[in-house]
């Protein structure tokens, strides 16, 4: 067994999709139109659907918002140099809602992104250039 993909419920599919795209640096791999059932279903990601875990990004044309609830957590995106990262998210425009700093009662180096509907993204510093 192998994990395939998460999904995410978005209100607007393209300001969804420029984020994930062209803040995060993701592909757009697969998108399709549901008329029937007026969805549609866009899959981005790091690397092709046989190799990686990816993200569905899930429009129901006649919602244009979610209430989040308090069971979801974040996604999770490692990193080389958090820093430089977010700084780099931050010049696109994205939210930075926790800079770079060790998370609590732990040192891993830790920083939080906000994707346009709310949905926390955290960024885990993977070298040990952590504290640069």
């Amino acid at each position: 067994m192998r994990l395939l993909h998460t999904m995410l419920r978005v209100g607007d599919l393209e300001r969804s999709l420029a984020f994930y795209t062209e803040v995060l640096g993701m592909r757009l791999l697969r998108r399709k139109e549901y008329p029937g059932g007026r969805f549609t279903l866009a899959f981005v990601g790091y690397g092709e659907e046989s190799d990686h875990t990816v993200l569905e990004l899930t429009h129901n044309w006649d919602t244009s918002s979610y209430q989040l609830g308090d069971g979801y957590g974040h996604i999770a995106l490692g990193v080389e140099d958090i820093h430089r990262v977010c700084e780099q998210i931050s010049a696109k425009g994205g939210r930075v809602v926790r800079e770079p700093g060790p998370m609590k009662h732990g040192s891993t180096v830790i920083a939080f992104v906000e994707d346009p509907d709310g949905y926390k993204v955290e960024l885990i510093q993977l070298s040990s250039r952590a504290a640069a």
